[in-house]
């Protein structure tokens, strides 16, 4: 019994140095172009999802109107649309950024962008930022009524007037007509 317990221990020591001298002497994906380790998205989808849904505001402080819309259009041209696209317009490099950036105009099946999510899951992700995806927390950048704005911009992508769809053409286009 003896030998078990101390190969036991052993084991539960050897585990932590295999896995140092990994990262210190191996080869781990660091580069935004390495494959993710193995159960990487998972390890970081269930926390971060859990969070969000205990975190996120239920309730939207601000109606979702054209002036919202607007408003948001003009502070996703400026804070958004370099690494999350503009409406037929994808990101030049949101393809090799790990993970990639979404694109919030794309539409994927009957969906555009995020607009199948909750606002407050969107609220939540614009102020606190996701560590380690390249996506900055604007809480400190935005108020709170401009990180509305910019939510139920994208919340709405698949609803926008042709109004706020020209406003999030890219800047060439739009000073051109």
């Amino acid at each position: 019994m003896k030998r078990v317990v101390v190969g036991f221990v052993l084991g539960l020591l050897t585990l932590p140095l295999v896995g140092y001298l990994y990262f210190k002497y191996g080869k781990p994906p660091v580069a935004t172009g390495d494959p993710p380790l193995p159960f990487e998205k998972q390890i970081v989808k269930v926390p971060l999802r859990a969070r969000i849904d205990r975190e996120m505001p239920k309730v939207v402080p601000i109606p979702a109107d054209e002036a919202a819309y607007t408003a948001g259009a003009t502070i996703y041209q400026v804070q958004c649309a370099a690494c999350h696209g503009l409406p037929d317009h994808a990101s030049a490099f949101a393809e090799a950024m790990f993970p990639r950036a979404p694109q919030l105009f794309a539409r994927h099946g009957e969906v555009v962008g995020v607009s199948d999510d909750e606002p407050g899951e969107s609220f939540w992700k614009v102020q606190n930022g996701i560590r380690l995806s390249g996506m900055p927390a604007y809480k400190a950048i935005l108020s709170e009524a401009e990180l509305w704005q910019v939510t139920l911009l994208v919340a709405h992508a698949d609803k926008l007037s042709p109004g706020v769809r020209q406003l999030l053409k890219p800047p060439s286009i739009a000073a051109a007509k």
